[in-house]
């Protein structure tokens, strides 16, 4: 017997394996426009996209500004003269084929299919996602896909939460669960909206004392699917 009804979950590092989809990606682009597909480049684009995504997050960067900011760092830090924007779009269209899923993920997905209607929330731009949900077998199974840009909200506003619930006209917030990766908002996203939460967190960690709770601690698949279908 389903816990919930609605199971609510985030797309990367989730159920998507983002890593390897952002990987090739940046290959490709980097060697696209003339720079070393190497360890040290990519350490750099990694950090400031990752700056910068932590910043949106907390509503301090725009997306529109994001994601061309992170190229126009990149060859700040590399030299070059490349337009930014062309960048950002060459990356994005590379990113949209990566639909890598997360060994388990579309069992997981497969087995609570049949009990509970299953959303993916996420925060990601929507050529990528689309393009990547379009090619991964989860939209056989996955009804619902929810896009902070084209929603001009993100998580962890409650707001962007409300528009979903709307949009499922689910009244009561207490029939679904977020199940997400990121503590900052995956699981603050559910605590601002009074959902419960489950937070996937194969690498062992606990939540800080002080920071955002969840419901309940995934450490792989299996533990989702018990809590689940109890």
């Amino acid at each position: 017997m389903p816990r919930y009804d609605y199971v609510f979950f985030d797309a990367d590092n989730t159920l998507f394996d983002f890593d390897a989809a952002e990987l090739r990606a940046l290959n490709l682009t980097l060697e696209e426009y003339g720079y070393p597909a190497d360890e040290a480049t990519r350490g750099y684009y990694l950090a400031i996209n990752r700056a910068l995504w932590d910043a949106f997050d907390r509503g301090e960067a725009e997306k529109d500004f994001l994601v061309v900011e992170r190229f126009a760092a990149l060859q700040r830090e590399l030299g070059g003269d490349h337009n930014p924007a062309e960048m950002n779009h060459f990356y994005l269209s590379r990113l949209a084929e990566g639909a890598d899923l997360l060994p388990g993920a579309e069992s997981l997905c497969r087995a609570l299919a049949p009990h509970c209607t299953l959303a993916i929330l996420t925060n990601g731009l929507s050529i990528a996602q689309r393009g990547r949900f379009s090619r991964s077998p989860l939209k056989e199974v996955i009804p619902y896909l929810f896009i902070s840009g084209e929603m001009d909200c993100q998580k962890p506003q409650k707001i962007f939460f409300d528009k979903v619930l709307a949009a499922l006209e689910l009244d009561d917030p207490s029939r679904a669960v977020m199940v997400g990766d990121s503590l900052a908002a995956d699981i603050q996203g559910a605590v601002n909206a009074g959902l419960d939460s489950i937070w996937y967190a194969p690498d062992g960690q606990d939540p800080a004392p002080d920071g955002p709770q969840p419901t309940y601690i995934a450490r792989n698949f299996d533990d989702i699917l018990s809590t689940l279908l109890k």
